[in-house]
């Protein structure tokens, strides 16, 4: 079964007396273990297309499908349920609390959920990303790429279906974004979820399954 599906979304915005339309009929899909890579110039889409995948944004037009059934009207709060229990994401800026230490930072999208020993799993995320000498230390503490490895273990906490990754390697250097994805390739299969990334970075491609081009809102 696909993890999430778009079935001939279209998403139109007002923007003042003007229409614009920033996806024009989108079929897109991914699977378990599998890593789909969106490419396109800016203004082609992508982060549209990564809000309906992660399920923050409705279509105009279409169907969203996660783990095989409709969630297009949804409300918000099951929308909300859906993606915490279901959908990871990675952001290029990190967006780490800079009070909380590694550790801290890991468990924050599970605070609410009472049912999981979230601190032994955030430690064994750190662990697992390379970073099991540095739990106690903030972000300021911590190199870019270390940064963006705790931002990875928070994407995975509350084992999700998918991880979403938004421009991921756009604040690192050649090497230490090879590392990236590296873990995102070895992620993957350990934790058998699809990622989905939307970048510029021509460098995917090398680790994608699969690669997707998005120009003026349609797929190429």
């Amino acid at each position: 079964m696909n993890v999430i599906e778009l079935v001939g979304v279209t998403k139109r915005y007002q923007m003042g007396e003007e229409v614009v339309e920033a996806l024009k009929g989108v079929d897109f899909h991914a699977e378990p273990g599998e890593m789909v890579v969106v490419i396109g110039p800016s203004g082609s889409g992508k982060s549209t297309m990564l809000n309906m995948i992660g399920l923050l944004d409705t279509p105009t037009e279409g169907t969203v499908l996660h783990r095989g059934h409709d969630v297009s009207d949804l409300t918000e709060d099951e929308l909300t349920e859906e993606r915490r229990s279901g959908i990871g994401f990675v952001f290029q800026a990190f967006h780490l609390l800079p009070v909380l230490d590694a550790v801290e930072n890991v468990e924050l999208p599970s605070m609410w959920d009472t049912d999981v020993d979230r601190h032994d799993r955030a430690i064994s995320l750190l662990e697992r990303v390379g970073l099991g000498d540095r739990l106690d230390h903030t972000p300021t503490e911590l190199s870019g790429g270390q940064r963006q490895r705790v931002a990875i273990a928070r994407a995975l906490i509350n084992e999700p279906h998918i991880v979403l990754a938004d421009e991921p390697t756009g604040n690192l250097d050649r090497e230490t974004a090879r590392n990236i994805l590296d873990m995102f390739t070895q992620l993957k299969t350990e934790e058998d979820v699809a990622i989905v990334a939307v970048t510029h970075d021509e460098l995917f491609r090398e680790f994608a399954d699969r690669t997707v081009s998005l120009v003026d809102g349609r797929i190429r």
